[in-house]
């Protein structure tokens, strides 16, 4: 038996290597069994030489005996890969030239891991990526990512135009290159460089299979920015996926699905599976769709973003505990002091981003921050009155024993309108554009 099985993976690992060009010559050198049928273009194979059950649809286990199973075994295997090879069964589909080499341009091409280089190769995963963006004949498509092509060429064929950001100069000459051999090069506008470091011209909707590594700033670049679109079509990490629809209450509720849904709703649309992509990934996909909200609450987007950075903190925790902590209250007290004046100060939390990780504090360094504590017996009371001001906003809203992973974005902007018209802001700059989120 171990002689048996090392042969067939031997025999597999070689067979990958080499085409299948086995002749009823080569075959016979390796048949090395005297009692075997040795087919020749005069004798076909059939289902007795081959020991094929038909009826179970599965092959016989053939009784080994002789001077050498390893042989026997490594001839029955070699008739067999022939067999199928000259006789394609029902589940073999021939690839044209065009196939063969698309393949494998795609398998010798080394694709960077650190920019999150996976190509979708599922043709009905493509067509249904398309089918599903509702793209419209005058509609300009902005596809971030494009690698060699798969969707684009696609993407082409249903819009007026696509516009393609791709940081790959390799991926570039390849996507170009197969749009001229489809006679849409008039159609396609590449843009090599980082797509969260270039401006997008206008588009009208986004369809893109987005780096794992830059899905979380990307998808807050479309929503936070300034260039108008009707839909957005992601292929994204199942995990993060299910981050960005989570509602409250959910475990995987946090500040990225807030922060989204505040000027976006956000649906689901599909399932991937890893082994369709090239190199497989380590988890599977899915595919959501973003499209804008007709009518956006009227708030500051830089105060949203600092104000749910603080609560999204700890999120499992209180608000009366997260706004307890000392380091915070420093930061909000200083802030209250700063706001309206002209001068440019940093402060941790004006520093947000629209990450769907929570952000941990560590209780313990509160004693560390010694620089901004109030030294003089007037900022201690000032400090102590701002300490009592929150908690009096947290009362009066009856926010004190809730948690943020269990409020709406509704309750959330209720807060912070209670904080604003008390005079407790989040961020130093008002009515400035937002950056970084």
């Amino acid at each position: 038996m171990f002689w048996r099985q090392s042969g067939e993976a031997l025999l597999k690992k070689w067979a990958t290597l080499r085409p299948l060009t086995w002749g009823p010559q080569t075959l016979l050198g390796l048949a090395v069994s005297r009692d075997l049928h040795i087919t020749t273009p005069d004798r076909p194979i059939n289902d007795t030489h081959l020991n094929v059950d038909r009826v179970g649809g599965r092959r016989r286990k053939a009784a080994m005996h002789g001077p050498s199973q390893l042989r026997r075994h490594i001839t029955g295997f070699l008739l067999r890969r022939h067999h199928l090879h000259i006789n394609p069964g029902p589940r073999y589909v021939p690839r044209n030239g065009d196939d063969q080499k698309k393949d494998n341009e795609e398998k010798h091409m080394f694709l960077f891991k650190s920019w999150g280089q996976h190509i979708l190769t599922n043709p009905r995963v493509l067509d249904a990526i398309v089918r599903k963006s509702n793209i419209k004949p005058t509609d300009t498509v902005l596809e971030i990512g494009p690698g060699t092509g798969n969707l684009t060429l696609r993407l082409l064929q249903a819009a007026q135009r696509v516009v393609a950001v791709e940081v790959d100069t390799r991926m570039v000459e390849i996507l170009r290159k197969r749009a001229a051999e489809q006679g849409l090069e008039d159609q396609l506008t590449v843009i090599c460089k980082d797509a969260l470091k270039t401006d997008f011209p206008h588009f009208d909707i986004v369809v893109a299979n987005i780096p794992y590594g830059i899905s979380s700033p990307l998808v807050a670049k479309l929503v936070f920015g300034a260039n108008p679109f009707r839909s957005a079509t992601l292929l994204l990490q199942k995990e993060f996926a299910r981050r960005l629809l989570a509602n409250p209450g959910d475990s995987e509720f946090n500040r990225l699905a807030v922060n989204v849904k505040l000027l976006a709703e956000v649906e689901f649309v599909m399932d991937v599976s890893k082994r369709d992509f090239l190199p497989c990934p380590k988890v599977d996909s899915s595919v959501v769709t973003i499209r804008p909200k007709a009518e956006v609450p009227d708030v500051d987007l830089n105060e949203w973003c600092a104000f749910t950075r603080t609560c999204f903190s700890k999120k499992n925790k209180t608000l009366g505990a997260t706004f307890k902590h000392k380091r915070r209250l420093m930061e909000l007290w200083r802030l209250s002091n700063l706001r309206g004046s002209e001068k440019e100060n940093e402060v941790s939390g004006c520093n947000y981003d629209c990450s769907d990780e929570d952000i941990e504090e560590e209780e313990g360094n509160e004693s560390d921050e010694g620089n901004g504590d109030p030294s003089s017996g007037s900022e201690i009371m000032e400090m102590s009155s701002f300490k009592e001001k929150i908690n009096g906003v947290l009362k009066s809203g009856g926010f004190g024993d809730k948690r943020p992973s269990k409020l709406s974005g509704q309750e959330l902007m209720q807060l912070l309108s209670l904080f604003n018209q008390a005079g407790i802001h989040f961020h130093d700059q008002p009515k400035a554009k937002p950056r970084n989120i």
